[in-house]
């Protein structure tokens, strides 16, 4: 097996119209991670949209991202793909783009006039040499801030802004039993809060150094000690129950009053209304603590080249629904991100979302992710570095900058 194959491995009326009747009996197997109750309740908008316009969804949900994709992306290489499968834009898909096993949308996006209604930068991270092979479906970042207002109240705390007003407020909150930092302690997830600090603490140029120019200097440099002293001393306003923990128990300790503060990306929201809390009144939200950045994100769902016509006219009615402006609102609204098109009506967001979209018309504070700038590969070997600097406290920020660095000397162009 190929070295590249063994990496594999590691509105609507008009859409009735083009489908043919034996769409109507073609089952559409969606492979996706949205398993909280919020995040099924914002799928389901997909699914609902699609069955309307005739089309057969067949909802398969895997617990966590890092089992669902490797079990996707097996599924393609040996010849047995679901009809739609769930990534993240950026490079994750490119090896099965390259390698022939994936459909391309630049059909359906010409007909949908997707260039003209889709930010540029969204466009080339769902594309592969000029050709798209990905559906955007929202706009997020992992590097927001949320809190619980009523214990900010109670302890008289004010809002941080920066790294050093966090760790005031977390001393606060510490020091009168309450957990400072609700955290889920499993590999996305510590290596995402890690990546915010780099790009909140350490800042553009840094962040940039590592994940565009790979440059292992970079650990050198006093900023990249402080990012990874940050990220130390974080370790200490959590509570033993971080192992394992998903980001939505997380959630839920913030929504319970247990914790006060949690960092996550904009899905969180979704824990949040469904739980009845709304934005300003009963959470508060901070993009990006240190720098304000928006590290740009966005799922997507990719076609894996269909076995038959009726599948391949599933594959792009499916593909028209997930953009529908309608339906665009409607998902984003309940899963707590902001709708990819930029023609859509965002009069109806909530707080949190309309500083997002705020921030976002500074092109200086936009930060493409991880995702959109390096591959599967290192992306999965700093966070193994992550990991083990997260669990093992004896380490110095000097060994970790070592071990970080010997990844990115890997993959030097």
């Amino acid at each position: 097996m190929s070295k590249k194959y063994r990496s594999l491995l590691s509105a609507t009326g008009l859409m009735l119209a083009l489908i043919q009747p034996a769409m109507a009996a073609e089952k559409t197997e969606v492979l996706h991670w949205w398993t909280t109750e919020a995040q099924s309740k914002a799928v389901k908008v997909f699914a609902d949209a699609f069955n309307a316009a005739g089309g057969q969804w067949v909802d398969n949900a895997i617990v966590n991202g890092d089992v669902a994709k490797p079990t996707g992306i097996n599924r393609i290489v040996g010849g047995n793909p679901p009809t739609v499968m769930m990534m993240n834009a950026g490079k994750q898909f490119g090896e099965l783009a390259d390698a022939g096993l994936l459909r391309n949308l630049d059909d359906v996006g010409s007909a949908e006039n997707w260039k003209q209604v889709l930010p540029a930068d969204v466009l080339e991270a769902v594309s592969r040499d000029g050709h798209i092979y990905a559906v955007p479906v929202n706009l997020q970042t992992p590097n927001w801030l949320w809190y619980n207002k009523a214990l900010f109240e109670k302890f008289k705390v004010q809002e941080p802004k920066t790294w050093e007003e966090f760790f005031a407020a977390a001393d606060t909150f510490k020091a009168g039993g309450v957990i400072a930092l609700a955290f889920g302690a499993q590999p996305w997830q510590q290596h995402q809060l890690f990546n915010g600090v780099l790009a909140g603490a350490g800042g553009r140029e840094l962040y940039l150094s590592i994940f565009r120019d790979k440059k292992p200097e970079a650990t050198e440099t006093p900023e990249f000690k402080r990012v990874a002293e940050v990220y130390a001393k974080i370790r200490s306003y959590t509570d033993p129950g971080t192992p394992n923990r998903s980001f939505n128990e997380a959630a839920s300790m913030v929504i319970t009053g247990k914790a006060a503060m949690h960092i996550m990306g904009d899905w969180e929201k979704g824990e949040f209304s469904a739980a009845g809390w709304v934005a300003g009144k009963d959470y508060g939200c901070v993009l990006g603590l240190g720098e304000q950045n928006f590290l740009m994100d966005s799922n997507v769902f990719i076609m894996p080249k269909a076995s038959s016509e009726a599948a391949s006219q599933s594959q792009a009615l499916m593909a028209k629904i997930m953009l529908d402006k309608d339906v665009q609102v409607n998902f984003n609204n309940l899963k707590g991100s902001m709708p990819v098109r930029n023609d859509v009506d965002t009069s109806g967001l909530d707080a949190c979302s309309k500083i997002g979209l705020e921030v976002l018309k500074d092109p200086s504070k936009q930060l493409a992710g991880p995702d959109w700038l390096a591959g599967a590969d290192m992306l999965n070997s700093l966070a193994d570095v992550v990991v083990q600097y997260w669990a093992t406290p004896s380490q110095t920020p000097e060994e970790f900058a070592q071990k970080y660095a010997a990844v990115l000397e890997q993959f030097q162009d």
